[in-house]
């Protein structure tokens, strides 16, 4: 085809389409409440991020993409889907500790806390929510300790 890009400018589109999605996403996500039209965007961004990350990103940039959709899924009571890519998420970081930064461990184990209390499992949801809120406590930088605090805030809490 003629008019096809070259793999420099596919790159940057999928890269571009990655973060908008992403960002996209998560504006969705912070909302108190949504719509059952804005639902199903925010699981389509979510989506599409992941989708282009698996194109102009690693590993670790998918495995992000993972943790994005499993808040968003646990946000729409889909707790099997949300379980889903968090365990996927965390066993990368637990398979590749020298990837990513110290929040991105305790992101994992917050949403595979919260993708468990989507899912009704009150075990490990109590047990992956005490993890992420000591990995969350020892973030080192102080202003990515406090965004991953007020994100943590958000997520359910266990009932022991």
């Amino acid at each position: 085809m003629a008019n096809q890009p070259d793999a420099g400018e596919l790159a940057r589109c999928h890269r571009w389409f990655a973060v908008e999605g992403n960002n996209r996403a998560w504006a969705l996500v912070a909302q108190d409440e949504r719509t059952p039209d804005e639902e199903l965007l925010m699981l389509t961004l979510a989506h599409v991020a992941a989708f282009h990350w698996s194109a102009a990103g690693g590993p670790l940039e998918v495995a992000r993409a993972d943790y994005t959709l499993a808040h968003a899924y646990a946000l729409a009571g889909q707790g099997r889907l949300a379980l889903r890519y968090a365990r996927r998420a965390l066993t990368f970081f637990e398979e590749n500790p020298a990837e990513g930064e110290d929040w991105d461990r305790a992101f994992a184990h917050a949403e595979l806390a919260h993708a468990a209390a989507a899912a009704r499992d009150a075990e490990l949801h109590a047990a992956e929510f005490a993890q992420a809120a000591l990995l969350g406590a020892a973030i080192a930088d102080a202003e990515d300790r406090t965004i991953f605090l007020a994100e943590f805030a958000r997520l359910p809490k266990p009932l022991t």
